[in-house]
């Protein structure tokens, strides 16, 4: 396929391309708010319109469980390889709103220093709607100019920022619709827009809301203060025990499984692009901060954290209560790596948690839900697929990364399917995922949809 015929395509129907995203990022697909199931379902909807005037047969809304996935396929020739794209269209909750610049549902484009072309500013424009809709347009792009060299196959869930509970019976009803031999996803990150990378790994995940409580009511702090446990006092020691002083995860037999890369990787890991005091900037801060040791690089992609991410109770309105609050909560959340079993991790969290609590105090930990970590060989047909594809639309070879979010669902797909996913990501991890002011660049748009059908070219190539 030659680069012109994909760029004069591209070119020819930009405006048309980012109209139809912007479109989709006014529909409020949060999936984890029960409020917006009528607009997560419109999306769907959407997504099954747009495949099918992409060109796409067979464009079905799969019922699950909870929200449905949007299947469609193109069997050009039995004999050929099949890619299968797996992408999601449900968002993030918006909140905290305020600290929005502009409303979450309502995208803009606007300039920025890292994305001097402009970039898209809205709830799920990099994760994952704006990543997802480049397959689409992508696949359109062949279908129109006559180029697909290989069978597709499309399975875009719902349920993904939720950790994917109906999409994994989903697949094992449908092993036979599904079969392939690739999973292709864009769901992650490069290093830059002049450094492109793919993701090698990524890390698990498993999700904890912990329950604190004391006595049977909320308690005066006059009355009570200092002769009755209090839960948030309580919770704050217990979380802050978790870690010592060098940063190093306290829970016993947390690191038995671990993973210990060979000092090769890590220096391989390493060799990518980093400048410490930008990366400091970018995120207003004076230093960095993690498990001593290690490099930045090496703490967010190949070892285990625990992190704190919501946590309340008491009294938290205006102007001045003395409360001794009866109950205190907290979610927190484990990323894995290699070795390390989401449910054996939350059994020994639970265990912890119960046993360093004094007397006085009851503590429920509840599992939310979680994913296993994932490590990709980079002497498959799809990673070389990815890495020459990327090579020819960058100018540059792709360096190798690590991930350190989790996509729950790829260990399922190699565990059910025994297919490899290849993350042939194009955010920039400075996009704001999961924060206000999400965003993504133009040239990361229309950059992943230039880069997808060489891999589709070079995967069928390297295939024969």
């Amino acid at each position: 396929m030659e680069k012109q015929v994909i760029n004069n395509y591209i070119n020819s129907n930009k405006d048309r391309f980012l109209s139809e995203l912007l479109e989709l990022l006014r529909i409020p697909s949060v999936s984890a708010d029960s409020k917006y199931k009528n607009d997560v379902e419109k999306t769907a909807e959407a997504i099954k319109q747009r495949l099918i005037e992409a060109g796409a047969d067979k464009v079905e809304i799969c019922k699950t469980d909870g929200y449905p996935v949007v299947y469609g396929e193109k069997i050009i020739d039995p004999k050929k390889p099949t890619v299968v794209v797996y992408g999601h269209y449900d968002v993030q909750p918006a909140d905290p709103i305020e600290l929005w610049d502009s409303p979450p549902f309502e995208p803009v484009i606007k300039k920025t220093n890292i994305h001097p072309d402009g970039a898209i500013f809205a709830r799920g424009s990099c994760d994952d709607k704006g990543q997802m809709y480049m397959h689409v347009k992508a696949f359109e792009l062949m279908m129109k100019t006559n180029t697909l060299p290989c069978n597709v196959k499309f399975m875009i869930e719902g349920e993904e920022e939720v950790g994917s509970p109906s999409l994994g019976p989903w697949i094992i009803k449908n092993k036979e619709k599904l079969k392939g031999d690739v999973i292709l996803i864009s769901d992650t990150s490069i290093i830059g827009n002049t450094t492109p990378s793919i993701d090698t790994g990524l890390r698990g995940l498993a999700y904890m809301e912990v329950e604190v409580t004391g006595p049977n009511r909320d308690l005066h702090s006059g009355v009570y203060g200092g002769g009755v446990a209090n839960p948030i006092n309580i919770l704050c020691k217990i979380i802050a025990s978790c870690h010592d002083e060098n940063n190093h995860i306290t829970i016993p037999a947390f690191y038995d499984k671990v993973l210990i890369e060979t000092d090769e990787y890590k220096k391989e890991l390493n060799a990518a692009p980093f400048n410490l005091e930008e990366y400091k900037k970018d995120l207003a801060i004076e230093d960095v901060y993690g498990e001593k040791g290690y490099t930045t690089f090496e703490r967010t992609g190949i070892r285990p954290t625990l992190d704190v991410n919501g946590i309340w109770g008491g009294y938290t309105g205006e102007g001045a209560k003395t409360v001794l609050p009866s109950k205190a909560f907290a979610k927190i959340s484990m990323r894995l790596v290699p070795n390390q079993n989401s449910d054996e991790i939350s059994e020994i969290f639970q265990k912890y948690f119960e046993s360093v609590a004094p007397k006085g105090i009851k503590v429920e930990v509840k599992p939310h839900h979680g994913g296993e970590p994932v490590v990709i060989s980079t002497n498959s047909a799809g990673y070389k697929a990815a890495s020459m594809a990327m090579n020819d639309s960058f100018g540059i070879k792709p360096v190798i990364t690590r991930g350190g979010g989790s996509i729950p669902i790829v260990a399922l797909f190699k565990k059910e399917l025994g297919l490899d996913s290849i993350l042939l990501g194009f955010g920039l991890d400075s996009d704001a995922l999961h924060s206000p002011n999400e965003h993504y660049g133009l040239f990361n748009y229309y950059k992943g949809i230039e880069t997808i059908p060489l891999f589709y070219k070079h995967f069928t190539d390297l295939s024969k």
